[in-house]
């Protein structure tokens, strides 16, 4: 099939374009048939738009003329501006591009943004870059300020008033502008482009909300989100994001989005529900196929400097992976470094636990998602901490969760990790008689902490029932000690979580906060994503400790005594 119609007008000989290269996918097959065609010329026009009015601003490039790089033309540029409606209008009208850092992005953003002000032929074009916050939202007006000022064409018929973040093409009416985050004034817009930079950035959606439905008036307008990855899965971006995956993956065919993401495993392992392995992120292979211009823009040589380092510190891991290898993390910084807790895993045989003495930590904390009750087993000679834990949430909230955050908890409850409930709030009774089972099974459980918060009830049963608890608060003169316990062990290598898929998820999304004083203590509000099972674990060490700090107590008030 034919898919693009030959360049039969003015031919552009600077501009090279085999449409040998042009990838179609799914998608693309799908608005062939129903009647979107590829336009050589159009794509040769803003190519050439690039390459002869464009100039590289800084760097060893600058004031050279901006050739784009085979992934900016054959990848972006063509099909962004190749593709065209049966009415000759362009095809795309959400663009979504997720690129780690230092791949040329915001060159490439500024240069759109250029190009729909001043040859997109609209009249009186209203073109704008947005960020999270104005200070981001300038980065790519700057730049394509400096590329007017660089290039003789476009300075003589631009102009830039800096104050006001404002470019003005006067024989069209057009502008571009910088915006400011402040949702309150974008209401009224006639958008005919957009270029939301590092849309990942951005907590609120108001700002995208209020922006996206601007243009609605404009003949083809396009809004280009183009970002690295990012950690909240609750965002706008995450959102963005898991809408272009079905695109690129053929199970969601909307002709007007544009998707394209650069990363080592942009889907992944946990969201498919299988044990494939992810691409190793030391690997040169890993990174080539995350950053289409390295040895470009980038250097290799740095790459494994940072690698290097990132290998020694989960926060430089985490760094690391988002904005070198647009991997999608958990959380903003790691606590536990991946291969540490990885280490840890492993089978084990719970007979041989049953005449260990064993403490709880019951976290209530979330009433209508999820709650957790840890169980840790004192060492014995191998000097292990060996670790169990029970999660629930309510049937009404789990599949929210699945179908909204692609959480698998109907996955670990089928596999009995997670422990489904009925109706729309945490069953307490359902809890309670879990624990009492556990108690049956492992007698030896002496002591359960718990936080005050949403537990009283339940801790106040719990004690009737013959089990004795303990009120852990969750600062950090209480988490501190037994929060270090459990990161030496991870370091250390000798705990054993028995790959609780419920449990890594959640030590995968802890965020931890330390004061002045070196204390630390893991933190709710600034992890995106559930860490119930993980508190409930530190809540179940400082049990342990609460409880060895009492017998120690005792001996030293009045010694021991000699039967």
């Amino acid at each position: 099939m034919r898919w693009y119609r030959p360049d039969e007008a003015k031919k552009y000989p600077k501009v090279v374009l085999n449409p040998a290269r042009l990838k179609t996918s799914i998608a693309d097959e799908h608005a062939i048939e129903t009647g979107y065609y590829f336009d050589e010329r159009s794509a040769k026009r803003a190519i050439n738009f690039f390459e002869r009015y464009l100039r590289h601003s800084k760097g060893r490039w600058a004031g050279k003329p901006f050739l784009l790089m085979d992934w900016q033309k054959y990848e972006v540029i063509a099909p962004l501006f190749g593709w065209k409606r049966k009415d000759g209008t362009r095809r795309f009208r959400l663009a979504y591009i997720e690129v780690p850092k230092k791949n040329g992005k915001s060159g490439l953003c500024s240069g759109i943004a250029l190009y729909l002000l001043c040859a997109d032929g609209e009249q009186g074009a209203e073109v704008y870059s947005a960020a999270a916050d104005h200070k981001q939202a300038g980065i790519v007006f700057n730049e394509s300020a400096r590329m007017v000022r660089k290039s003789l064409d476009l300075r003589k018929r631009l102009r830039i008033k800096p104050s006001t973040k404002t470019i003005y093409y006067a024989r069209k009416s057009s502008i571009y502008q910088a915006l400011s985050a402040d949702v309150e004034t974008k209401e009224g817009y006639d958008i005919s482009g957009l270029v939301f930079d590092e849309l990942h950035a951005q907590k609120k959606r108001a700002l995208w909300d209020t922006l996206r439905y601007a243009g609605a008036a404009r003949e083809q307008p396009l809004f280009v989100s183009i970002t690295t990855a990012g950690f909240d899965r609750q965002s706008v971006c995450w959102e963005q994001h898991e809408y272009a995956r079905k695109i690129l993956k053929g199970q969601v065919l909307d002709p007007s989005f544009f998707a394209l993401i650069y990363s080592t495993n942009w889907e992944d392992a946990e969201a498919r529900n299988t044990d494939e392995e992810e691409m190793d992120w030391r690997s040169e292979d890993a990174w080539k196929t995350a950053n289409p211009s390295l040895g470009e823009t980038i250097k290799l040589e740095d790459f494994r400097q940072e690698c290097l380092e990132a290998q020694e510190s989960p926060l430089k891991e985490n760094a690391f992976k988002r904005y070198r290898l647009n991997i999608w993390t958990r959380a903003e910084t790691r606590w536990f470094a991946i291969d540490k807790w990885k280490a840890c895993g492993g089978a084990f045989d719970l007979e041989l636990l049953k005449g260990r003495r064993c403490f709880g930590g019951l976290d209530m904390a979330s009433v209508d998602d999820l709650a957790s009750f840890s169980l840790v087993f004192e060492p014995g000679e191998d000097r292990l901490l060996y670790f169990l834990n029970w999660s629930w949430c309510p049937m009404e909230n789990l599949w929210k969760r699945v179908k909204k955050n692609r959480v698998p908890y109907d996955h670990w409850m089928k596999r009995g990790y997670l422990i489904g409930t009925e109706g729309n709030a945490i069953d307490e009774t359902a809890i309670l008689k879990k624990i009492f089972e556990i108690k049956d099974v492992f007698p030896s459980l002496e002591l359960i902490g718990f936080d005050r918060w949403g537990a009283m009830n339940v801790t106040h049963t719990i004690e009737e029932g013959g089990i004795d608890v303990v009120p852990v608060g969750q600062g950090f003169a209480s988490m501190s000690a037994p929060s270090k316990t459990l990161e030496r062990a991870v370091l250390d290598e000798v705990l054993r979580h028995g790959d609780n898929p419920v449990l890594s998820w959640a030590a995968d999304n802890v965020v931890i906060s330390s004061d002045p004083a070196g204390n630390i203590k893991p933190v709710k509000d600034k992890s995106t994503e559930k860490i119930d099972p993980v508190v409930a674990l530190v809540m179940a060490i400082a049990a342990m400790q609460q409880a060895k700090e009492n017998e120690e107590s005792i001996y030293r008030s009045r010694g021991i005594v000699v039967l």
